[in-house]
């Protein structure tokens, strides 16, 4: 009988060691995440969230460690290449063109592709997830509300056609309507055949929409395992879901 192997993850950082400085960032930072899943990074401030999201999208450079995007060594790549290998991003606070119209935000997403039929073709498809962006095509981006101003920056990411989107804070600032529809909108995206690593401060709806979720502390993995089963390990209700939820 033939030995089966583990597929290989469409993402992997293998002890990964970042410096700012002389101060110590990340230590040994290991994980994965699988096709087709969404794998939620949970960790309280100065944890080295968004540190991580810089690393993978080569923004900043570990002074150890591999970083692997669909088994190829992506750590010595500038962002320009990592983004043309099918990593798209979600930047926390969006980051819009605010004086651009939304139409012209949502092409931004597509500017290192020449396919310009496929090009409008997708425009058509995102407009279908988001369908209220349809409406604000001619809009100028920095007029919308900070929710429609998320979907804006989701839609312009998946004009990329990503592999891989990687999202940070994707609910930080939002009303609680606007929390739940893109937190739906993720899970949409990801039903659409997009992986998503999402870094994301409210724990309990992010472990619901989730696979798969880490905790990280002071630079360091301390959890891991199933989003179900981490929703209810007693460490993380106690820490995240309880009167002190990390930011």
């Amino acid at each position: 009988m033939s030995e089966t192997t583990a597929p290989v993850p469409l993402l992997e950082l293998d002890k990964v060691n970042t410096f700012y400085g002389p101060v110590q960032v990340h230590f040994d930072l290991s994980l994965t995440v699988p096709k087709g899943e969404i794998v939620s990074l949970l960790g309280g401030n100065a944890s080295g969230k968004s540190t991580t999201m810089k690393i993978i999208l080569g923004l900043l450079k570990p002074q150890s460690g591999t970083v692997r995007f669909a088994g190829e060594d992506i750590g010595a790549l500038q962002t320009p290449q990592i983004i043309r290998r099918g990593i798209g991003s979600v930047p926390e606070a969006r980051r819009l063109f605010p004086d651009m119209s939304v139409r012209e935000n949502l092409l931004m997403g597509a500017f290192t592709r020449t396919d310009k039929q496929a090009v409008a073709h997708d425009l058509d498809w995102v407009l279908t997830l988001f369908p209220k962006l349809g409406q604000r095509l001619a809009q100028r981006a920095g007029t919308l509300s900070g929710g429609e101003q998320q979907m804006v920056a989701m839609a312009r990411a998946l004009m990329g056609r990503p592999k891989l989107i990687c999202m940070d804070e994707p609910t930080m600032g939002l009303s609680p309507l606007f929390v739940d529809r893109v937190l739906e909108l993720i899970a949409a995206i990801n039903r659409e055949g997009v992986t998503i690593f999402m870094v994301e401060q409210n724990a309990s709806l992010a472990l619901q929409i989730a696979h798969r979720g880490y905790v990280l502390q002071t630079g360091r993995i301390v959890l891991e395992g199933k989003a179900a089963d981490l929703l209810v390990d007693a460490r993380i209700r106690d820490a995240y879901l309880g009167g002190a939820e990390a930011a």
